[in-house]
């Protein structure tokens, strides 16, 4: 009696590759007998990849449809899937991609391999409370790769790959846990390129790409809290392929008066017992400069006043913070007679 591939797998009989991909990588992460200690675990993984070698091949599925049967089904008998060690340290998507380019599932004829995309970089940046206030710009020297101007990535003088014909691609069977399967990998002589370089170019001898040097003019804006990441599009490595992106992370130094939460400063202030007493105007150190604080009189120590909008902008919407000013008393070390005696009279 013919086996019902389709009722293994879970799908219909119009299901597309993809979704008979999908239920194969499903079932056989289940089932898969280091995975799944059932009883039953082996046989029925023998069933779900029988089921998949038929249906993910395009000729197979067509005989099955019309016969019932396609005359090799028995190409997982008597393969112990115990046997293949260390199975579950595979990644299953890199291991299926490959068993399925022999199953029918990639795309047919040779494809060159992409040119490389530069890497992006990462830099770090310090700001003190001023620029964050104002925004600045910096200019950043970067050591990075680019490409060659001599040879524009070639490398020197090329011609078509003699070991892959052009295609960038190397085809060999490999035996895998599931038989024995066709795949494909990138040309080891001309890395994919699908050419092969005669004659090095003498700037960049043969690599097509050189070291150098680059100042980059970097904008900081207005209220940027530490640790954001600003993004400079095209401004890290540049290959053939295109160039990354340079991140620059912004570092906010402390500061010695003032400390920050949000948009939000605090500041620590100490008052002459005299003003606490009778109340005065003070001088209050702003990031800009300095403001007027009025105290009245018979502030107690520890108390807190607000000056609106003193503190430092809001990245998106430029709204500024307040400063927040706690002060503490003052208790002179030193007195005079005078002072004292004043002193026990005030008791």
């Amino acid at each position: 009696m013919a086996k019902e591939y389709y009722k293994i797998l879970g799908v219909s009989k119009d299901a597309s590759q993809e979704e008979i991909k999908k239920a194969y990588k499903k079932l056989a992460k289940k089932y898969h007998p280091d995975l799944n200690k059932s009883k039953d675990a082996s046989e029925k993984f023998k069933e779900i990849n029988e089921a998949a070698a038929v249906l993910g091949d395009a000729e197979k599925r067509k005989q099955y449809d019309q016969f019932g049967t396609t005359g090799d089904q028995q190409g997982f008998a008597g393969f112990n899937f115990r046997d293949f060690a260390g199975f579950n340290s595979f990644n299953f998507d890199d291991l299926f991609e490959s068993l399925f380019s022999g199953f029918g599932f990639a795309r047919p004829g040779g494809r060159r391999k992409t040119a490389q995309r530069g890497a992006d970089l990462i830099t770090e940046v310090a700001v003190d409370l001023k620029e964050v206030l104002n925004g600045t710009e910096r200019e950043l020297e970067v050591t990075k790769l680019d490409v060659c101007p001599d040879c524009e990535g070639t490398g020197g003088e090329t011609q078509t790959c003699s070991k892959c014909n052009g295609e960038g691609i190397l085809k060999q069977a490999k035996r895998t846990p599931f038989g024995i399967f066709a795949t494909t990998s990138p040309c080891n002589e001309c890395q994919g390129s699908g050419e092969e370089i005669t004659k090095k170019c003498k700037n960049c001898k043969g690599k097509g790409v050189i070291k150098v040097k680059k100042d980059i003019e970097i904008k900081i804006p207005a209220g940027v809290l530490d640790g954001l990441r600003l993004r400079v599009p095209g401004a890290g490595e540049r290959l053939p392929g295109g160039a990354g992106d340079l991140y620059v992370i912004i570092r906010v130094k402390p500061d010695n008066n003032f400390e920050r939460k949000g948009n939000d400063l605090f500041i620590k202030i100490m008052i002459p017992f005299s003003t606490a007493c009778l109340g005065d105007k003070i001088e209050v150190p702003l990031v800009e400069g300095t403001d007027k604080l009025k105290i009245p009189a018979a502030t107690q120590g520890g108390t807190v006043f607000t000056l609106d909008n003193k503190g430092l902008p809001d990245l998106r919407t430029g709204t500024r913070g307040d400063l927040f000013v706690h002060v503490d008393i003052e208790v002179p070390k030193k007195l005079s007679k005078k002072q004292k005696q004043a002193l026990k009279e005030f008791d």
